[in-house]
């Protein structure tokens, strides 16, 4: 790739990042068992993504570790 295709790539993907963000702007109530919190959607989507990137990684160490291990 070059630099000008990097470039148009990362502007073309902000842009679809802030158009998702200003398009979930509503709030949400979240409930878990007696715990309630209210936030904007794309927060919420945001942070269950990351939460799957952490256990997706603490899981992926965890094979290659018992792999090693064997």
């Amino acid at each position: 790739m070059t630099k000008n295709s990097k470039l148009i790539s990362i502007l073309l993907l902000s842009a679809v990042v802030l158009l998702f963000i200003f398009q979930n702007v509503a709030t949400v109530e979240i409930q878990f068992l007696f715990w309630s919190m209210s936030m904007p959607r794309s927060l919420m989507i945001l942070l269950i993504l990351l939460v799957g990137i952490l256990i997706g990684w603490f899981l992926r160490s965890y094979l290659r570790y018992r792999r090693n291990r064997a």
